[in-house]
């Protein structure tokens, strides 16, 4: 009997249904892509909360058909079913870097995606036109026309929620050029993030990414300036089923390169204040975000998902065996990550 596929639904625009996807193909674990709102976009499970990507599994003896959110937990999950073709490292300590470098891809990089994607007008045009077509082609023209000029009022308006505002601009803006400077140098030695094969960080920085360098046209365009490398290989990860890896394809913690040590010095660079910030404002009631980040201020409303995120980094940080502690300790050290877990 073959294996049942999994489901995913999810949306070309949404940067964690392309993260997913590209994972699926990757592991090669069969699967079906549903387009949310398309027609054969029906009968999926009720997910606990209502995004995108929903992942599907298909109902084990009595348990009915299971749908579950949440990109980083998704990818775990499909861990606990099977390690084959896994995406986690063996050693501990780099695989607590490829946690690390996800979740800034998942928390901070989409700051820039939904930045570039809103709050300039030739990529919001095209956003609003292209993204709710994506589910129906066939849909009346006015009706879409009408959705699109709501969908683009949304979220638009939605801006500031994720921090983009006059005053953070510069700083999304500067980060995210930095970084495909930054990723470009380290993918002219080392095809992924962690080896010569991908891990989490990987798909992570590939979400946001088929989005700012391959979709939305002002930083599109900035990619293709700075970095023609970071685009190509966009491309390459969109669908790595192809890729032959074996157990010897990871980098070890006694190993990592500079390039590697340069991507987490940008992640202390702008993600670890913010982190820090945003979970002193939570902690303490507070309206705003305040703090500076790369010598300029940053302002934000407080954002209770990445107060989980700092939590579940520590507590992944204290699960390490000592020894990884202290290599994991090693190589954060000096690159701003380390302020992270400087209470423990």
């Amino acid at each position: 009997m073959s294996e049942v596929p999994l489901t995913i639904v999810g949306a070309h625009g949404s940067p964690y249904s392309r993260k997913m996807r590209a994972a699926l193909r990757y592991r090669r674990i069969p699967h079906r892509w549903l387009v949310r709102g398309s027609k054969e976009d029906r009968g999926i499970p009720q997910a606990p909360v209502a995004l995108i990507p929903v992942l599907v599994f298909p109902a084990q003896g009595t348990e009915p058909d299971e749908a579950m959110i949440d990109s980083t937990f998704q990818m775990r999950r499909l861990e606990e079913r099977g390690r084959e073709r896994s995406l986690i490292p063996p050693d501990p300590a780099i695989a607590f870097l490829d946690f690390l470098i996800e979740d800034y891809a998942d928390e901070w990089l989409t700051k820039a995606m939904f930045h570039y994607r809103w709050a300039f007008d030739a990529d919001a045009a095209k956003a609003a036109a292209i993204l709710p077509r994506w589910a129906r082609t066939d849909a009346p023209e006015e009706m879409i026309e009408e959705f699109s000029r709501a969908f683009r009022e949304r979220q638009v308006g939605r801006l500031a929620i994720v921090g983009s505002n006059e005053s953070t601009a510069p700083v999304i803006e500067e980060g995210y050029r930095r970084l495909l400077r930054t990723l470009d140098f380290h993918l002219r030695e080392w095809p992924f993030v962690v080896g010569t094969r991908p891990g989490t960080a990987d798909f992570g920085l590939f979400g946001q990414l088929s989005q700012l360098a391959l979709f939305d046209p002002t930083p599109a365009a900035i990619a293709l300036r700075e970095s023609p490398r970071v685009v190509a290989w966009c491309h390459g990860v969109e669908d790595l089923s192809g890729l032959e890896v074996s157990d010897v394809d990871w980098m070890t913690h006694d190993a990592v390169p500079d390039t590697l040590l340069a991507v987490l010095e940008e992640v202390g660079r702008v993600y670890a204040p913010f982190l820090l910030a945003n979970s002193h404002a939570i902690a303490h009631g507070d309206t705003w975000v305040e703090c500076e980040i790369d010598g300029r201020k940053w302002l934000q409303k407080p954002f209770p998902y990445q107060a989980k995120c700092l939590r579940w980094l520590r507590e992944a940080r204290a699960a390490l065996l000592p020894a990884d502690r202290s290599a994991v300790d090693s190589l954060l050290s000096g690159t701003g990550c380390e302020a992270l877990f400087a209470d423990g």
